[in-house]
């Protein structure tokens, strides 16, 4: 055993229920290939040659019950760059398939992601896991690696999630391995060796809708039921509540308390990405999570100036099937293919009727209660049909104002606001963009109730961030990592720890995307090169 304190408190920790009651190929194996009825392969990451702790978000060690000072652990270090091995572990790579752009791809899996381990701490469950630390026996064609810049792209974007209240995987740690790794990133015939880096994700779960895709696929109806099962137990155990004999036995109740549930999470998630300004950029069926996580931060992007057709994403760009508001949709369609393949188990389909039907209505009210919050009006049910007319009209002419979405909704916050505090707002500030703002402001004081002008600022604060990790301020931070200057890369750490308030020294952070970031690489598409 480690003589590293944290390394034994994570091996006493130790919790591998996935790899102890499904499935799976316990050789250790790099090779790519298919892998029909397992749910796992082990494998271990690939050594590197020289890790570096670049970052490390110590709330998250924290809930791990690592030390404080564990950033300065060599041992523990070692281990989340894969070089090292906690002992009686069993690293492992998921199967798993997916719909991607809206056609099966079949088998898919962790072809750069390896578990190294599951534990339970403080009666929570974590999966830890490492993202660029190898290829895995699904890697397919690639080297399992992953590059400097998407890996803090990860590392800053879950955590700001995580403040912001959305649910979402969380980050551990960022490594700097020592190695160069070849990409082409814009997918041109250019490649370049650029910076390799590894990312330690955290989560209590990374089943995602393609591990029981895939298992439908196959026609491995056993298994899938056994997978199925599995999760419930594991990933929800609260069900026990409504059902005290979940250990013993699972009925079609269960099943359509658990589908329900994934529904309801679903929509909860997709209310927030919409309230904040996130587009995901890839929402294939092996991206979503089935406890409802943001997971998987590849190609997203937050909106700047309002585009309901915006998608981050260079390989989405012509059909922009993930645009920011095809989300509810794709949402819904994923959900869909979900149902379909536990339809291969289930019979009973008003299951899966009843759930689609909850997720369209909670995404409904959800959406309304979360627009009604960010303008601070009354979600009162004698106010609907007003307040729906006022939402209406100001997300038609958002677009055509060209006015930053996240700026415009914490200038409406400040008492009687008019078209002239909106100013910094507008990208391309015109005598027209000011006329049409203020006639809809007019129409909003008149929607709002009586006293309801100066009460509504703390309702609209908690919904309305003013800082969002707009991709110049992460890429402004990559450019700054590349050379070896981290401090960028500290500031914004610390700012998405309180993305609600307003902190002086963060004062940079919080203006609109500047022009030179308007057509700049990292700042508005991006491809999935990482």
């Amino acid at each position: 055993m480690s003589k590293s304190s944290n390394l034994n408190h994570l091996h006493q920790s130790l919790d591998q229920t996935f790899v102890e009651q499904l499935p799976g190929v316990d050789n250790d194996s790099h090779q790519p290939k298919q892998t029909p009825a397992v749910c796992w392969h082990h494998c271990t990451p690939t050594r590197v040659s020289s890790p570096t702790l670049i970052a490390g978000f110590s709330e998250v060690a924290e809930s791990l019950g690592l030390k404080p000072q564990w950033q300065d652990d060599r041992a523990l270090v070692e281990w989340l760059s894969g070089n090292r091995r906690l002992d009686d572990s069993m690293p492992y790579a998921a199967c798993y398939g997916g719909h991607q752009f809206g056609h099966w791809a079949g088998q898919l899996g962790d072809g750069r992601a390896i578990t190294l381990a599951e534990i339970t701490h403080e009666r929570q469950r974590f999966d830890i896991q490492l993202k660029g630390a190898g290829p895995t026996p699904y890697s397919r064609r690639g080297d399992g690696r992953a590059v400097l810049r998407s890996s803090i792209r990860e590392f800053l974007c879950s955590e700001a999630m995580h403040h912001l209240g959305i649910p979402t995987t969380r980050a551990l740690s960022l490594i700097r391995t020592g190695d160069k790794v070849v990409r082409d990133m814009f997918y041109d015939g250019h490649p370049e060796r650029e910076t390799g880096a590894i990312v330690c994700r955290v989560a209590p779960s990374f089943v995602r809708f393609g591990n029981f895709e895939i298992l439908a696929a196959r026609q491995e109806t056993t298994l899938l039921k056994q997978f199925l099962d599995f999760v419930i137990r594991r990933d929800f155990s609260f069900l026990k509540e409504q059902f005290p004999n979940l250990d013993d036995s699972i009925d079609h109740a269960v099943y359509a308390a658990f589908f329900a549930e994934v529904c309801r999470r679903t929509a909860t998630m997709i209310v927030h990405w919409q309230r904040v300004g996130f587009v995901h950029g890839v929402m294939n069926t092996d991206n979503m999570s089935i406890l409802g996580l943001t997971i998987d931060y590849g190609p997203y992007g937050w909106l700047d100036n309002y585009d309901p057709a915006f998608t981050p994403n260079t390989t989405d760009a012509e059909n922009r099937r993930y645009r920011f508001s095809q989300q509810p949709a794709i949402a819904r369609w994923n959900l869909v293919c979900l149902a379909n393949a536990l339809a291969a188990i289930i019979d009973d389909h008003e299951i899966f009727r009843m759930g689609i039907e909850l997720y369209d209505h909670n995404l409904q009210k959800g959406l309304y209660d979360m627009q009604c919050q960010k303008l601070g009006l009354s979600s009162a049910t004698q106010y609907q049909t007003k307040h729906l007319a006022l939402i209406q009209s100001l997300y038609q002419r958002l677009p055509e104002l060209n006015i930053d979405y996240t700026l415009f909704f914490r200038q409406l916050m400040s008492n009687h606001p008019s078209s002239a505090d909106f100013l910094h707002c507008f990208y391309t500030p015109t005598t027209e963009s000011s006329q049409a703002l203020q006639r809809w402001l007019d129409d909003y004081r008149e929607c709002l109730t009586e006293g309801r002008l100066e009460k509504r600022a703390q309702v609209m604060a908690q919904a309305n961030p003013q800082f969002i990790l707009r991709n110049y301020l992460s890429q402004i931070a990559i450019d700054h990592c590349e050379s070896g200057n981290y401090d960028p890369l500290n500031d914004l750490m610390n700012a998405l720890r309180s993305p609600y308030q307003t902190i002086n020294k963060f004062d940079s952070f919080y203006q609109k995307r500047p022009e030179w970031a308007e057509n700049k690489a990292g700042c508005s598409m991006l491809s999935c090169s990482s």
